[in-house]
């Protein structure tokens, strides 16, 4: 069934790969973006652009009440260079500020717009990085709300504005995707650049895992979810979580660059703050089973050994 579908944040790195997909299904879709510079993108993609402004609640009830859309895909961040600077985990306040801005006030006024439009169906963007740890110690369900209580503390700045965006989507018979770690066309340049420079050492042990998922994966989930009218909590990560202490290395050689180094978690803090080493030390991977037996997904890149290698070929 062809869908009217708004994407909120359409020009960020998975709204750059997720348009192109909801259009070769046969759906209708509107973009936004924060710049009319990049309506001409979004016309390349194939989508109508509309400039809107997230945080502004006026913006983003004129938007949606002009595009009439039947559901809308919440992919809105503020972690471009523009909108966030350079790359710093050691400050996440001052870092992850327009995202948790986003997550905040920027949900709530797209919810607003789809009560006003009578726009029932939504799907947001969460995370999949820090909801607690499993009992298996590695892998962690979907089942549960964000608990800030099984969180390290240093995940806090982030993971508070996430619960406030899943509890209000969720209240509101939606669907939170919680991604895990993106990669694919230009979703981790900054760290692949800092890898070649030898400044992405491993911290401590890297005994932390990760849950990885490429872009592509990423949206043809978020397709489902909207073809499906999904709602509830999905984690979306591919099938294979792995410790720093595996990843790090084999992407520094898929990069061509030399082994990472290694340092202690004391100057970790030091150089690259709390979260980081807690990341790096203590994380968690999440499983994608829910996502692959209610929406029948399949991942084109099951492991992020392949996704690495063909993406840095």
């Amino acid at each position: 069934m062809v869908m009217r579908v708004f994407v909120a944040g359409g020009t960020g790195v998975l709204g750059r790969r997720l348009v192109p997909q909801l259009l070769a299904r046969g759906h209708q879709v509107t973009a936004t973006t924060t710049s009319a510079a990049k309506l001409g993108l979004l016309a390349d993609l194939g989508a109508d652009g509309a400039v809107m402004d997230g945080l502004d609640a006026a913006s983003v009830g004129e938007a949606v009440a002009k595009a009439q859309p039947e559901v809308i895909v919440h992919q809105m961040t503020g972690l471009s260079l523009t909108h966030a600077g350079q790359l710093d985990m050691k400050h996440p306040g001052r870092y992850f500020a327009n995202t948790n801005r986003l997550r905040i006030q920027g949900t709530d006024h797209l919810l607003a717009a789809a009560e006003a439009a009578g726009v029932s169906q939504f799907v947001a963007q969460s995370n999949a990085t820090a909801n607690g740890i499993h009992e298996d110690g590695r892998t962690k369900p979907e089942e549960g709300p964000l608990d800030l209580h099984a969180m390290p503390a240093a995940y806090a700045v982030a993971m508070e504005p996430l619960c406030h965006l899943e509890d209000v989507v969720l209240s509101a018979g939606g669907a939170a995707l919680r991604y895990g770690w993106f990669y694919g066309p230009g979703a981790t340049d900054d760290q692949v650049e800092l890898i070649r420079k030898r400044k992405f050492p491993i911290i401590g042990g890297g005994t932390g895992y990760w849950s990885w998922v490429h872009l592509d994966d990423a949206a043809s989930a978020t397709v489902l979810a909207v073809e499906q009218k999904a709602s509830g909590v999905f984690n979306i990560v591919d099938d294979e979580p792995v410790p720093v202490s595996e990843w790090l290395p084999y992407l520094a050689q898929c990069a061509g660059a030399k082994r990472p180094m290694r340092i202690p978690r004391w100057l970790g803090r030091r150089l690259a703050g709390e979260q980081t080493v807690t990341m790096m030390t203590e994380g968690r991977g999440s499983s994608n089973a829910k996502a692959k037996r209610e929406l029948g997904w399949e991942l084109r890149y099951p492991s992020w050994r392949q996704g690495f290698k063909e993406e840095l070929a």
